[in-house]
């Protein structure tokens, strides 16, 4: 990976991140337009700064995470988190044979911005006023998504 292909891809990283679209989508996009080599390399350089991402966002919320007094937070952020560590446990190997396929990531972001777009039209009201009334089936239902 040259120091140009690196630019980019930390420039896509950084645009897409915190929008609702796949970041990791994007970056793939990216490394199979500008050729970047799919070596042990590129796939640490593409965790390391989504890594950096994650890290800003709990430096963001600092507070937040770290409010031990609120349990309730942590388990149903467990919960959340769950139905994505269920499936890339059950499925690890045909994610990654999928992810090598720059048309099936091309296709999923096409579609998952169509869902997006219905589904805002469709369904824009809050369920809960503030993030504590979640309940633990919407936390669930959260993850699966």
């Amino acid at each position: 990976m040259t120091l140009y292909q690196s630019i980019i891809i930390a420039i896509v990283e950084g645009l897409t991140e915190f929008i609702p679209i796949s970041s990791t989508g994007h970056m793939i996009i990216a490394s199979k337009a500008l050729n970047v080599p799919d070596d042990d390399f590129t796939k640490m350089f593409t965790v390391a700064i989504q890594l950096g991402a994650i890290l800003a966002v709990v430096v963001l919320y600092w507070k937040k995470f770290f409010d031990f007094q609120n349990i309730q937070f942590y388990l149903k952020l467990i919960v959340g988190v769950l139905p994505a560590l269920l499936l890339g446990f059950l499925f690890s190997d045909k994610i990654d044979e999928l992810l090598e396929s720059t048309t099936t990531v091309a296709i999923a972001l096409l579609l998952g911005g169509i869902v997006l777009l219905f589904v805002d039209k469709w369904f824009n009201h809050p369920v809960a006023k503030e993030e504590k009334d979640i309940s633990f089936v919407q936390a669930f239902i959260i993850g699966m998504w």
